[in-house]
């Protein structure tokens, strides 16, 4: 375990994002992890797994710690159902492209979501209408003041869209260091009614999918519509898609009867974030090196310097034109660092 100074964060955050660290240390097991915590009580941490959900508008004088835990594990297993334990330093999309050569299904529409599986309950991530909690069972998180591990079921974690219990009243009290799931053996549960999945498994003449046809769809799909990180700086949807009210919704229906809308509850409908962005003109829009994506608008990108300032003023911009034309307000899915 080395301690560095005066650390470029450039390569660990998926904007590209130059910024420094006062102090980083990267973290391979749970010795290393105890270690930097009892030396470091006293100071301000930062923690960072995959770097894909947040975007950097200055240097930290925090001491950054990049979770790099590895591992995966099977706990338990029957006939049809198998549970499995990962490290929080693992690659999302790389554990989910496993559990498919495994034939674990639970996962597949949850394919090339960036960042590393610690930080996936987090946010709770979710794509195409399914969500990390679906299959959640536990996870395991380090307490940074008692040293302890401790285990957070799926009631403990208070998972809502987008949120859970560690980005409000547990935010910087624990560090995650591993994750279960429940996944299919046999029988999977396909899931293909949401966005374009359907009509991309029309279009290769697939009519009973499978899991891995599923993976396959949501790749060709995000990759038609999402830059890759590693040529455009970017942390893909930087915006929830808003939820709101049904007479709002019926408002905004007669004047742009082309709304999309999925279906929340009986007095909720979620309004697609990229729509909207779209419909305002601003779809392309770029401001020096901060911009929104040509092929996606709910995707902000860096596309070379551009500072996190820029790109944080950029959205400030969207979120005022959109309040300004659908009375919505957008908010932010990404982390404002």
């Amino acid at each position: 375990m080395q301690l560095l100074q005066n650390f470029s964060l450039k390569n660990y955050n998926s904007f590209g994002i130059d910024v420094k660290a006062g102090k980083f240390v990267s973290i391979q097991d749970l010795d290393d992890l105890r270690n930097i915590l009892r030396k470091s009580y006293a100071s301000e941490l930062f923690i960072l797994g995959g770097g894909s959900n947040m975007l950097l508008t200055g240097d930290l004088s925090k001491t950054v710690l990049h979770i790099a835990l590895k591992g995966k594990k099977i706990i338990s297993e029957t006939d049809s159902e198998v549970i499995i334990e990962v490290a929080a330093g693992e690659n999302w999309h790389q554990f989910v492209l496993w559990t498919l050569k495994q034939n674990f299904g639970g996962l597949e529409n949850l394919s090339l979501i960036p960042g590393n599986v610690g930080t996936a309950p987090i946010q709770n991530i979710g794509a195409y209408g399914v969500e990390l909690k679906d299959n959640f069972v536990s996870c395991r998180a380090m307490n940074i003041q008692t040293l302890e591990e401790e285990t957070f079921n799926l009631q403990d974690c208070e998972f809502e869209y987008r949120n859970s219990v560690f980005k409000h009243r547990l935010k910087g009290q624990f560090i995650i260091t591993s994750v279960r799931f429940k996944l299919t053996k046999k029988g999977h549960k396909i899931h293909m009614d949401y966005g374009s999945i359907k009509s991309e498994l029309e279009n290769e003449g697939i009519k009973e999918p499978s899991i891995q046809d599923i993976s396959n769809a949501v790749i060709k799909i995000r990759n038609s519509k999402l830059p890759d990180p590693k040529e455009i700086g970017n942390s893909g949807s930087f915006f929830k898609n808003p939820i709101i009210s049904k007479n709002h919704f019926h408002k905004l229906e007669e004047k742009f009867p082309e709304i999309p809308s999925y279906t929340v509850s009986e007095n909720e409908i979620k309004v697609p974030a990229g729509w909207l962005i779209d419909k305002a003109g601003l779809k392309g829009f770029r401001n020096g090196d901060a911009g929104v994506h040509k092929n996606q608008a709910l995707v902000l990108v860096n596309y070379g310097e551009a500072t996190g300032s820029e790109i944080l003023s950029l959205a400030r911009m969207i979120q005022e034109k959109i309040k300004s034309q659908f009375n919505i307000e957008l908010e932010a899915e990404v982390n404002i660092i």
